[in-house]
């Protein structure tokens, strides 16, 4: 027998630190090669380590919430001569953990042609509570994430299990109001509010340093990351911000049609999907929306592509990440509504990896679902423009000289004033409203 000590790899994003988050062993398990042990958090994803040695754990040398240093000791492991051993090197490099269940595993880890594959761990099984709800612990684990009672949730699985999917459906037909009872005041007189990049409990474990009147919460992973990103756009890229009201009532008519269509019987559909085909139609007409400034040895200039690669800002249990749909441009209107259903569930789950976060063009921030009307987002590094949709509701409006009830929304976009002047901002927003007023422009 002897004592293996596994220390934390590069994951391949270019990072030297990540948040232990949380511990999937404990000392005296047994597991095999490629058994998951831990969920790592990094400023650009949550990454599964799988276990690079056969045998028994010995020590965690890193508590949960702990931030540790590429390289260093994380976890010891007791192994026979003959145990298997996944790599030589535990420093290779890593990706994002593939969807449970695939049998992929980080890159780096595998023994050769012959990698064992991970076994499906006793309690990743689905699991029936007391008042007969079926749903595997990952689920639950999101379900609590997302403010989600799970059995209220209607499940869909082949065996009568609450998936993924009914989770993040459950949580998207919450009412934007649920919290319109207005609570008491507490006796405390200020506090800070837990940073929405925070995964798992909030409390002394996660480095909270509470006094009598105050409370302190670390800046780091997603959160640390964001911040440093929003600082360096708003303090390099001269934001100017537009915004256009727009009746939107055939955009909603639309909606409902898609909605009834057996050709979309399994995908959600929202007014998401129509403002997203509308961005990339706008941004074929005005090009500069979707370019981007760069900073050379000989001054700067302005790349400007002909491709949409379209962000996404998704407000999740880790925080603000924007993953981005690539290529839009070549996706039919089904094609678009399933990327952003992939999009949408990978976010919130928080397993978006660090490949769809970057290489954006241009941004689409859905205010809307928060009941907000309008805003002025700020521009992604690397970007020229981002797109506010703000709630759409119905308001007396206009049409053909009579007042009329319509669904209204209004658009609005934040753009670098070094790359594209005001009016072609304007154009660009216009377009933008053109198409969800009469989504008939679409079809050319």
């Amino acid at each position: 027998m002897s004592t293996q000590t596994f220390t934390l790899p590069d994951v391949g994003e270019g990072l030297t630190e990540a948040e232990i988050v949380s511990w999937k062993v404990a000392p005296g398990d047994a597991v095999a090669v490629n058994d998951v042990i831990c969920e790592i958090e990094t400023a650009k994803s949550l990454v599964e380590l799988p276990s690079p040695h056969a045998g028994t754990v010995g020590e965690l040398l890193a508590a949960e919430g702990a931030t540790v240093e590429v390289g260093a000791p994380i976890i010891t492991f007791v192994t026979s001569p003959d145990a298997a051993t996944a790599v030589s090197a535990p420093s290779a490099p890593a990706a994002p953990a593939a969807e449970e269940g695939s049998g992929s595993v980080l890159v780096g880890y595998g023994s050769g042609g012959g990698a064992t594959s991970r076994r499906k761990r006793p309690a990743e099984r689905p699991v029936r509570s007391s008042v007969g709800v079926i749903a595997k612990p990952p689920i639950r684990k999101l379900a609590r994430d997302l403010g989600v009672d799970v059995t209220a949730v209607t499940p869909t699985g082949a065996d009568g299990e609450v998936t993924r999917d009914d989770v993040v459906k459950h949580a998207s037909q919450a009412s934007v109001f649920r919290n319109i009872e207005t609570p008491e005041w507490g006796d405390v007189r200020e506090e800070t509010v837990p940073a929405p990049a925070a995964s798992g409990p909030v409390g002394l474990a996660r480095g909270i340093q509470p006094t009598d009147r105050t409370e302190s919460i670390p800046v780091k992973g997603v959160r640390k990351a964001t911040s440093s990103a929003m600082v360096q756009s708003a303090y390099s890229a001269p934001h100017v911000t537009v915004w256009k009201e727009v009746d939107a009532t055939r955009t909603m008519e639309l909606v409902k049609r898609l909605k009834a269509s057996p050709d979309y019987a399994d995908i959600r559909v929202s007014p998401l999907l129509i403002m997203a085909r509308a961005v990339i139609w706008a941004a074929r007409r005005t090009p500069l929306v979707n370019a981007a400034w760069v900073d050379t040895e000989d001054g700067a200039e302005i790349i400007v592509r002909h491709y949409v690669n379209l962000g996404i800002a998704a407000a999740t249990p880790r925080g603000l990440l924007v993953p981005n749909i690539k290529d839009a441009q070549d996706l039919g209107m089904k094609d678009l509504a399933r990327a952003l259903n992939r999009l949408t569930v990978t976010a919130r789950e928080g397993k978006t990896s660090p490949a769809d976060q970057q290489g954006g063009t241009i941004t689409i921030t859905n205010i809307g679902v928060f009941g907000m009307d309008a805003g002025t987002p700020i521009i992604n590094p690397g970007e020229a423009g981002i797109v506010a949709m703000g709630t759409i509701s119905q308001k007396p409006w206009v049409v053909d000289g009579e007042v009329r009830p319509r669904w209204v929304t209004t658009v609005s976009g934040s753009f670098d004033h070094r790359v594209i002047d005001g009016d072609g901002m304007s154009r660009f927003i216009a377009d933008v409203a053109s198409v969800l007023e009469e989504p008939a422009l679409l079809v050319d």
